[in-house]
């Protein structure tokens, strides 16, 4: 499949761009945030300004806090488009400059490190900007443009190399996996260990791991830093940066009214399958793993995180245990009501938790399996 594939924002991002406001893209590395800007630049129908940060020149009036300088580069266009903003020193503040003072302009700024762009651009742009994640592409894009059969016939491939943009574009599996592992390799820890100065990415490599073996359950932050010989705070921080730079994200367990509900431990799952198979280095096919449920899980779980994000639809998640192992795997709450997911690959039914009806009375229950998930997930 070589063809462009429509991303969620390329016409979306219309009804954010508003004056003087900024928008701030962000996600992983390689989801294809410089192809998304370069799409959304075509379909501008005023005068725009194009720039990447990389160039000296660029970097040099941005960070001049100059405001004559900065207007009289800046001021004739509508919109400004800044890629690799990251690069500038103090972005936050040379935004800010931008939009408090040139009259009607709007701005889009990413990065291929969003690590480092989010931590330069909180403060100063309080109030004055939209930030959006990109992920890689998502279940919800690929039926718009391919249609239902396309995921359902491709599902095992989504299951097991993920769906980073490149990795949608080529038919050898073997180019996949060289294409993961060189990922994994090059780019997936460079903001920590460029950023937070961490030397021992093995150990890192290792946490991953660990967590990789674990979807859906509890992770233990003693048993963790036992297992790497690391202290638990050092653990804990590691773990915060995996989110941060969109490599895993954590969820807690959800307690409202009952002693027994766990909620001192989280559950982490990888922003995409392909990454944690990268990481344990197994792309074998589905019939001859023994994982096809968390892979199942973790996939589901992440597909549905974007389309909440996408969608703008505000909930809360968790996972949903108690101590004598009553449980369900996901839990949306929003607007006051409670929406609890059990995720099955096989064809077992299962019978919802009676304490979470006991507990919850206005709450609901649905089993999403091979039958019925393209709805979750669209």
């Amino acid at each position: 499949m070589k063809q462009w594939i429509e991303r969620f924002y390329e016409e979306k991002i219309f009804s954010y761009l508003k004056e003087n406001k900024v928008i701030i893209l962000h996600g992983a590395r390689r989801t294809g945030k410089t192809s998304l800007l370069e799409k959304i630049s075509e379909n501008l129908n005023e005068k725009y300004f194009w720039g990447n940060c990389d160039d000296i020149n660029l970097r040099e009036i941005l960070q001049s806090e100059d405001l004559n300088k900065i207007k009289s580069f800046f001021s004739e266009y509508k919109t400004i488009i800044l890629d690799e903003a990251q690069r500038v020193k103090n972005i936050g503040l040379a935004l800010k400059i931008l939009v408090d003072n040139i009259k009607g302009i709007k701005i889009i700024a990413s990065g291929s490190s969003s690590f480092k762009l989010l931590s330069n651009v909180g403060e100063p742009l309080t109030g004055r900007s939209i930030h959006l994640t990109l992920f890689p592409i998502s279940i919800l894009e690929l039926k718009k443009q391919f249609g239902p059969f396309f995921i359902i016939e491709n599902l095992e491939d989504f299951l097991i190399y993920g769906t980073y943009p490149e990795i949608l574009t080529v038919n050898n599996q073997s180019d996949k996996k060289e294409y993961l592992i060189n990922l994994r390799n090059s780019y997936l820890l460079k903001d920590i260990l460029e950023l937070e100065n961490i030397r021992n990415s093995d150990k890192i490599f290792d946490l991953l791991r660990l967590i990789a073996f674990q979807i859906g359950k509890e992770v233990s932050l003693n048993e963790l830093s036992s297992n790497l010989n690391l202290s638990k705070q050092t653990v804990a921080r590691y773990l915060d940066l995996l989110e941060k730079s969109h490599i895993i994200k954590k969820v807690r367990g959800f307690s409202r009214n009952l002693r027994k509900e766990i909620t001192k431990t989280s559950r982490y799952y990888f922003i995409d399958n392909g990454i944690r198979n990268a990481i344990i280095m197994n792309f074998n096919y589905l019939k001859n793993r023994n994982d096809q449920g968390m892979l199942w899980e973790n996939f589901l779980f992440t597909e549905r995180v974007k389309k909440l994000t996408y969608q703008r639809i505000f909930s809360n998640i968790y996972f949903w245990r108690t101590h004598d192992k009553k449980e369900i795997d996901f839990v949306e709450e929003r607007e006051g009501k409670l929406y609890g997911f059990e995720f099955k690959w096989g064809k077992r039914k299962t019978k919802p938790p009676k304490l979470w009806f006991e507990t919850y009375k206005e709450a609901e229950f649905e089993e999403i399996t091979k039958d019925n998930f393209l709805e979750f997930l669209t």
